[in-house]
């Protein structure tokens, strides 16, 4: 499955978070290292459901670049 990630820029670095999972969240000095932390949080996040016998929420944001 493949989740929108948003990654917004901070004072320090970078965060990120996935609209479609609720808690899930990241935070990196680089985009390299906020992308990179963000996938190991899906994851580990994903992992956490299956074993708590919780429902999987499929991917349904969507995400576009839109010129002002």
């Amino acid at each position: 499955m493949r989740y929108a990630v948003v990654i917004e820029k901070t004072e320090t670095g970078f965060s990120a978070y996935v609209p479609d999972l609720p808690g899930c969240v990241a935070c990196g000095a680089t985009t390299e290292e906020v992308v990179q932390a963000i996938r190991e949080v899906i994851r580990f996040h994903l992992q956490g459901l299956k074993e708590d016998g919780l429902a999987i929420p499929h991917p349904a944001s969507i995400c576009e670049y839109i010129e002002a």
